[in-house]
């Protein structure tokens, strides 16, 4: 019985590691654990993410187009010429992710926490950034016309790059 003893922990271990490999297969739902993943140039077209942990996964070149991302977790997260048009990032944790090159037209960032995220060349055009946490984040190059800035009132001007005009 004593050699038993010792084996039994390890059947544990072995049974729980398919199940952590797992994540990065599981199908797109609410509250889905892609932590780390790898989803570059996935068609996410208007799924609903709503509360899913992307904390340092890559998205690059995803289409997430009209998706719901509101509450999700993607800090650290790679999202570089993502079309993100028209998708929800409300009050997501989006500290220091990079959207470079990203197409957030028409998207939804109320609440959203930006700082130190990476905007550089990102299409912002007609996005609402109404009450976002921008600190230290990277607008070089950003397009920002008609987007609704964090005051919640105030339109950037036609031409607006970097910064709202």
């Amino acid at each position: 019985m004593a050699p038993l003893r010792w084996f039994l922990p390890l059947l544990g271990c072995l049974a729980a590691e398919p199940a952590l490999a797992a994540g990065c297969t599981a199908a797109a739902a609410p509250g889905v654990d892609w932590r780390r993943c790898l989803m570059d140039g996935r068609d996410l077209g208007g799924v609903d993410l709503s509360g899913a942990t992307l904390r340092d996964a890559s998205l690059d070149r995803a289409r997430l187009a009209g998706a719901m991302l509101r509450g999700v977790n993607a800090r650290d997260a790679r999202f570089v010429s993502a079309d993100l048009a028209g998708a929800d990032l409300s009050e997501a944790i989006l500290r220091e992710t990079d959207f470079t090159r990203a197409t957030l037209r028409g998207a939804r960032l109320v609440k959203a926490d930006l700082r130190r995220a990476r905007l550089f060349r990102a299409d912002l055009t007609d996005a609402d950034l109404t009450g976002a946490l921008l600190e230290g984040a990277d607008l070089h190059n950003a397009t920002l016309d008609g987007a609704r800035w964090t005051d919640g009132t105030r339109i950037c001007a036609a031409g607006s790059v970097g910064a709202c005009q």
